[in-house]
């Protein structure tokens, strides 16, 4: 009876027990669970969606990968803001940084007469004092604004050359901007004349270093033309222009389209100037030209808005009066038309002088002799001062005689003639009363376009001219600059007088050398596009390393002597031999003494540059310096 009572009462606590026992596991499930969505929630509320919430009992982990530790720190208060803190376990991850991106360094530099500014971040490792030092010797008094800045990076590839480039570019540009990176050098500067313009940009493309792209934006004024003149030619030897002058772009393409068309072969140079009479000067030129070409030659001219349309000597009277005709009716008012047709020349009796002349030469000695006829003797007087101060007082042979039955004007036709002949290095100038003949060789290249002004501005309406000038490059001071082997023949005739000598075991060099370096200056500023290299040479007394070093040090210092002179160095390169290269007996103190010496030799073009020349120096400087005190005294002889 009792064991009936106690069973059900048993089976009735079980299943109570049970029940509470499931009741309290589905509490907590439904605990974690509202835990989990309320993290989550809150997480992807503040962009943490990268973060994983699970449930482990009562308490929540959060794992996945911040992008930083800042990151991480911030989701996990946000997970304690929902929860307990105690129970939010971290397995969270920081993600690895990635490598910073080093900065792109520059310089700019900004010159005109106040001074230089120096704007730009440059790596921490250059010599900042060297950079800046170097800019001050550039402005030379004017003042120097450092607004560099740095960064603790390394310095990019072929940064040390393309700044070293940029100095340079600078120190030959006295109003410029140069913008330097390490692959990209920029120059926009102004320049006197398109010739100047040239000659600077192709020797800055020259002397550009390998892998550095160089922008170029050189501005030249347009010159101005007086008077604007143009002269164009059809003869026996083809159309020409002795003068071509514009004031655009367009205009000019106007004049040498019709050049073209009338027969014109081959490059032609039309100056672009200031100083045009009229905004329909290429139409006025476009339509003299069609004139010339349609009655089968002649000679145009204009100076300023006076034309001058002389026929060749052939053309019939019906083609000259129908072109001239077309011409003077298409013509803008501004311009003024004078049209000769010249007749043929009568025979001359047997007995009968010929027409008057004055007669100009010079030989290419400079010898000018003025021969033939003047007016009267204050004319004689005038044109002999004038031949003076143009040809120097020394050349002139003046045997001219007087004649008082010249023509008006005679005089100022001389001189103008002796003025264009100027342009010559040598020739001739016939001056005859209704026409002017000039011929000759000149080492200038405009020569022809010159003389033709000047003619054209100073002879009278009446007389007309012929030019034939040949252009000598040899002659021309520009271009007529010593070749790489005469700058190293110039160079060693002055060693050869007096080699540049150091004081003993030192760099330093002596004061009786100063004037070889100042020669040596002299001589290199003409040879700024010949790759050279300074060689540093020693005798074979002390050890072999040490001599290696001290040539290296003595061939620097005299690129620096150079550079404080103002040379341009940038195609110069010091490198030291030591004792490897003797040119005499080392065991007499007199071959020792030649041995002992400094040369200037050229460098090949496809030579590699010597990119450790540098870096040795340094390395021999602290070998140098490590060196004892019995070294020493076996360099002493040095």
């Amino acid at each position: 009876m009792r064991l009936r009572t106690v069973v059900p009462t048993l089976v009735a606590f079980s299943l109570a027990g049970g029940g509470a026992l499931f009741a309290a596991s589905y509490a907590v499930s439904g605990i974690e669970r509202r835990s989990v969505e309320d993290v989550r929630a809150a997480l992807v509320a503040k962009g943490h969606t990268w973060a994983v919430v699970m449930a482990d009992g009562l308490q929540l982990t959060v794992s996945g990968t911040a992008e930083d530790e800042a990151t991480r720190f911030n989701a996990l208060s946000v997970a304690g803001s929902v929860v307990d803190p105690a129970r939010v376990i971290d397995r969270m991850g920081v993600a690895t940084p990635e490598a910073v991106e080093p900065p792109r360094f520059s310089i700019e530099l900004l010159r005109n007469d106040g001074g230089v500014q120096v704007i730009g971040l440059i790596p921490a490792s250059a010599d900042r004092e060297a950079l800046i030092g170097r800019i001050r010797g550039i402005a030379g008094d004017a003042e120097v604004t450092d607004l560099l800045e740095s960064a603790a990076f390394p310095a990019p590839r072929g940064w040390q050359g393309a700044v070293g480039f940029g100095l340079d570019a600078l120190d030959t540009l006295p109003r410029a901007k140069v913008s330097i990176a390490a692959d990209r050098v920029s120059v926009t500067a102004m320049s006197d004349s398109r010739a100047e313009k040239r000659k600077i940009e192709s020797d800055l493309a020259r002397r550009a270093p390998d892998g550095v792209r160089l922008a170029l934006d050189i501005a030249a004024p347009r010159p101005v033309i007086t008077p604007f003149t143009l002269r164009f030619l059809i003869d026996e030897g083809g159309a020409r222009f002795d003068a071509c002058s514009a004031a655009t772009e367009a205009g000019r393409d106007v004049i040498l389209k019709a050049a073209a068309e009338a027969g014109l072969d081959g490059k032609i140079d039309c100056t672009i100037g200031m100083g045009v009479p009229s905004p329909d000067w290429p139409q006025a030129v476009r339509l003299g030209i069609e004139a010339v070409s349609g009655m089968g030659g002649g000679t145009l001219t204009f100076s300023d808005a006076d034309i001058s349309l002389v026929a060749l000597q052939t053309v019939s009277q019906a083609d000259f009066d129908r072109e001239v005709g077309k011409l003077e009716g298409a013509l803008p008012d501004v311009f003024a038309l004078r049209a000769v047709k010249p007749e043929p020349p009568e025979e001359a009796e047997p007995e009968a002088e010929g027409p008057p002349q004055f007669v100009a030469t010079r030989s290419p000695e400079g010898l000018v002799q003025l021969r033939g006829r003047v007016p009267d003797d204050r004319t004689r007087a005038a044109i002999e001062t004038f031949a003076r101060a143009r040809f120097g007082a020394a050349s002139i042979d003046d045997a001219s005689r007087t004649d008082t039955g010249l023509p008006a004007g005679w005089g100022p036709q001389v001189l103008a003639a002796l003025d264009a002949m100027a342009l010559l290095h040598n020739g001739a100038v016939v001056v005859e009363p209704e026409h002017v003949e000039l011929s000759g060789v000149s080492g200038v290249k405009e020569a022809r376009a010159e003389a033709a002004r000047i003619l054209a501005a100073q002879l009278g309406q009446g007389v007309e001219f012929d030019i034939s000038i040949r252009y000598d490059e040899s002659l021309d001071a520009e271009a007529g600059l010593p070749s790489p082997e005469e700058c190293q023949e110039r160079i060693g005739a002055i060693l050869a007088k007096r080699q540049i000598t150091f004081a003993p075991g030192s760099d330093t060099i002596d004061a009786e050398a100063r004037e070889t370096i100042d020669q040596i200056a002299d001589t290199l500023r003409q040879c700024t596009d010949v790759q050279m290299e300074i060689a540093g040479h020693t005798d074979s007394q002390g050890r072999e390393s040490m001599n290696l070093g001290l040539s290296q040090a003595r061939a620097e210092s005299v690129l620096a002597a150079l550079m404080a002179r103002r040379v341009v160095t940038s195609n110069l390169t010091a490198k030291g031999y030591g004792e490897a290269n003797p040119i005499a007996d080392n065991d007499t103190e007199e071959g020792r003494e030649a041995n002992r010496r400094i040369e200037f030799t050229l460098i090949e073009a496809d030579a590699p540059e010597d990119e450790g020349a540098v870096d040795t120096a340094a390395e021999t400087g602290e070998e140098d310096a490590a060196a004892t005190d019995e070294d020493a005294a076996e360099a002493s002889g040095e």
